[in-house]
């Protein structure tokens, strides 16, 4: 691969396919759900309980979009009362190595980050601070 041939993997189309992708595994619970799933198939209930902050719609509504992408496989069981199950696919396996690439390089940079940011903050000009939800700022 020639030194600059990833930059026009990622600029390709003006970006609307990379764009489309990241905007649904970048969103603000995927991940979450994700890495949660990651230990194994788990209920609703289950999911609900260990995902703190997300109401039952939003982990709904995530999980119908995950399971849109074919990255969540979802397994309904004729009982009473039903169960639903949720595990995830190997395409969404195959999602936690770079997942967990990027969480490590925003650990890694957390420190020079927040630092950037408040010397940004400093400037003459600079206005109000973005809002941010690095450490929890914001979010």
């Amino acid at each position: 691969m020639s030194r600059y041939e990833h930059t026009c993997m990622i600029r390709g189309d003006g970006g609307r396919t990379i764009r489309a992708v990241l905007d649904r595994i970048c969103d603000k619970w995927t991940l979450l759900i994700v890495a949660t799933l990651d230990e194994g198939c788990l209920r609703f209930t289950d999911l609900h309980r260990q995902i703190p902050g997300i109401s039952q719609r939003m982990l709904t509504l995530t999980l119908r979009n995950l399971e849109r992408d074919g990255l969540v496989s979802r397994t309904a069981y004729a009982e009473v009362p039903p169960r639903v199950e949720y595990e995830l696919t190997p395409t969404g396996r195959s999602l936690i190595p770079p997942a967990l690439g990027l969480a490590g390089w925003a650990m890694e940079h957390i420190e020079e980050i927040e630092a950037s940011r408040e010397a940004y903050g400093e400037r003459p000009g600079a206005g109000p601070p973005a809002r941010d939800t690095i450490r929890g700022n914001g979010g």
